[in-house]
């Protein structure tokens, strides 16, 4: 018998003696102990950087050095500082619209906050405040995060500021659908426990690495929570703080999924099984201008295979605004392609998930 195994079977016969009651003792505190420092030392370095979001309903004229006196709020959540210089990155569900936004750091001091700019399509937005002494985080990389990995969530679910939960990534590669209605891929799955007021805030590695925006849940699920990948958010962050938006292209369509008949996937080799039924075409739109017709059935766009909206949303990208690409579509049952120069996008409608639960 291998020296120091464990024998946990009732029905084990020999005479291997019980290992000591202390000894396992110890060895879980050990463990307890490790697990305990990693989070403090994270709580304990990521702390400073994130800050409560309040949203008022209304501006008024309190002058800035005071913005105790702010009109009522409406809402709260939680974001991070990520520059010396003021720049905070939270979801644009906390702050999208919003009239005056004040900001209370972890030592307490409060800012007005100026919006810099907003993205529903992936919830993210910035904001800047003007102030001293601020301690920005540091960004992991979200590609490298593997299933398993201790996390920790920093935010302020339901007011209470700086509350620390902690758990594991449960699952990576996720996908959700944004309030624009646009799918956010590459989303982070944990089950450390998130709350309405939490949306914005870091999760971090052990090493005390953002890695994730925390998002969504999951109701009425416990430990479904979604946080959007740090990679995905900094890269958007990027382009809003240049541009204050980020550009996506617009068709002027608007369908639904729909299943192609077997016969004729096959008759025309195509890669997909379904497509987008179009079901009307705006006055005057890219679409209308390429010839598209309400009965057509897209299955391909810019020479990659359609085979839904979500496709077709991830193709609609800023490189593709105000480029001629080709548009493949079924029209009564024959293979046609159209010529089409997508547009820069209007502000998407907000649409709520009837399954995705916003955490502010």
């Amino acid at each position: 018998m291998q020296r120091g195994l464990r024998l946990v079977s009732q029905h084990s016969t020999g005479n291997a003696s019980p290992e000591p009651l202390h000894a396992t003792t110890v060895a879980d505190e050990q463990l307890l102990d490790a697990y305990s420092r990693a989070v403090i030392g994270v709580a304990e370095q990521v702390s400073p950087s994130v800050v409560n979001i309040e949203v008022h309903d209304r501006r008024d004229d309190t002058p800035r050095s005071d913005p105790r006196l702010a009109p009522e709020m409406r809402g709260h959540g939680s974001g991070f500082i990520f520059t010396p210089d003021g720049f905070i990155l939270t979801n644009s569900h906390v702050v999208h619209g919003a009239p005056r936004i004040v900001v209370t750091l972890a030592d307490g001091r409060r800012f007005h906050a100026d919006p810099i700019g907003d993205d529903p399509d992936t919830d993210v937005a910035i904001v800047r405040i003007q102030a001293a002494n601020l301690v920005p985080v540091r960004f992991g990389d979200s590609a490298s995060v593997r299933v398993g990995q201790l996390v920790v969530a920093i935010g302020n679910p339901y007011g209470f500021q700086c509350t620390v939960t902690a758990g594991v990534v449960s699952a990576l590669g996720r996908s959700l659908r944004s309030q624009s209605g646009r799918l956010i891929d590459n989303v982070i799955q944990t089950d450390a426990a998130l709350n309405p007021g939490n949306s914005g805030g870091p999760l971090v590695t052990s090493r005390g690495e953002v890695i994730g925006v925390n998002t969504a849940i999951i109701l009425p699920a416990h430990g479904l929570c979604f946080a959007l990948a740090i990679n995905t958010a900094t890269f958007v962050a990027g382009r809003l703080i240049k541009d204050g938006r980020i550009k996506r292209g617009y068709l002027g369509i608007a369908g639904q999924n729909v299943p192609i008949p077997r016969h004729l996937v096959r008759h025309h080799l195509l890669s997909v099984t379904s497509g987008i039924l179009v079901a009307s075409v705006e006055p005057n739109s890219p679409a209308q201008r390429a010839g598209v017709l309400p009965g057509d059935v897209i299955v391909g766009y810019a020479g990659r295979a359609i085979a839904g909206i979500d496709d077709l949303h991830r193709l609609l990208v800023e490189e593709q605004v105000g480029v001629r690409a080709s548009l493949t579509l079924l029209r009564s049952g024959e293979l046609q392609g159209l010529d089409v120069v997508a547009e820069e996008s209007l502000p998407m409608a907000q649409a709520g998930s009837t399954r995705r639960q916003p955490l502010r």
